[in-house]
């Protein structure tokens, strides 16, 4: 597995040698960058990011961004949902990223990863299955790879879920980004996530193109509460889930989320000891 990281560099106009050689002498073989508007991104000014992340020999694990929800109920607003997608894939293509992350989406007005009953209606999964055929039509002409996600509250809320979508799209374009403490919502799989590590697995390892790598703890409420922690600091079986990865595929990115600048390197050296210990190389 190589070893990527969200986070350590300026915003993606900002980013320059400097910035990006740092992220390199850190130990980290490739970065996942956030595009806020991809369908105002100067192709001029892609193009100067990729030559500096040459030159850092740095590369672009991931190309993420903002666009609209891919599920909302106005045709209008999900077709510029599809249409910031597919602008999101062509920078991916710009910057040779090795798949562009892809999220499902919300009916909550909060936020894209927020829950909300009326995802669950077949009309919802049918709309994110006509915006993700849009979106993997697109990416195949590219030649790029879109890695979908999925969680707990969304309505890919199930190892199974997400392999229906797959199946629905049936596009070698659309891929699944895998995140296992996005699918452990009982106190039961956050103390032992051996079953849902072992289910991702079985269903999805075919399908799976990238991984996001987080920890996770159960916290002391009178309420489920399952918190983001610091890699190693948590109950995520490290060791199962790089061996998984491993037999998958040996080149695909593993890419460090969701921690401010100071822990990350904590994180990374959670991560460094259970792959020592489980006896894996990782690519840094």
């Amino acid at each position: 597995m190589k070893l990527g990281v969200v986070g350590l560099l300026p915003p993606w106009q900002q980013i320059d040698l400097a910035a990006a050689q740092r992220v390199r002498s850190a130990g980290y073989r490739g970065v996942s960058i956030f595009f806020q508007k991809p369908l105002e991104a100067d192709p001029a000014a892609v193009d100067r990011l990729k030559r500096v992340l040459d030159d850092a020999d740095l590369e672009a694990a991931q190309a993420n961004g903002w666009y609209e929800v891919l599920v909302h109920p106005d045709d209008h607003l999900r077709a510029e949902g599809v249409a910031g997608l597919q602008a999101l894939t062509r920078i991916g293509r710009q910057l040779d990223a090795k798949t562009v992350y892809v999220r499902p989406g919300s009916l909550s007005p909060t936020g894209a990863w927020y829950p909300h009953p009326g995802n669950y209606a077949p009309e919802v999964f049918e709309r994110l299955v006509d915006s993700l055929r849009q979106a993997a039509q697109a990416a195949a002409a590219e030649g790029m790879v879109l890695a979908l996600e999925g969680h707990v509250l969304s309505l890919l809320d199930t190892p199974q879920r997400m392999r229906d979508v797959l199946e629905a799209v049936n596009s070698p374009a659309l891929q699944f980004n895998t995140d296992p403490v996005n699918f452990i919502g009982t106190v039961k799989d956050a103390f032992n996530p051996s079953r849902v590590l072992n289910e991702l697995a079985s269903l999805l390892g075919k399908y799976t193109a990238a991984a996001h790598l987080k920890d996770m703890a159960v916290q002391d409420h009178l309420v489920l509460r399952i918190d983001e922690v610091v890699i190693g600091q948590g109950t995520m079986d490290y060791g199962l889930l790089l061996r998984q990865m491993e037999q998958i595929n040996p080149d695909m990115y593993g890419i460090i989320e969701h921690l401010p600048d100071e822990k990350i390197p904590l994180a990374r050296a959670g991560l460094m000891r259970a792959a020592a210990q489980a006896g894996i190389a990782l690519a840094t």
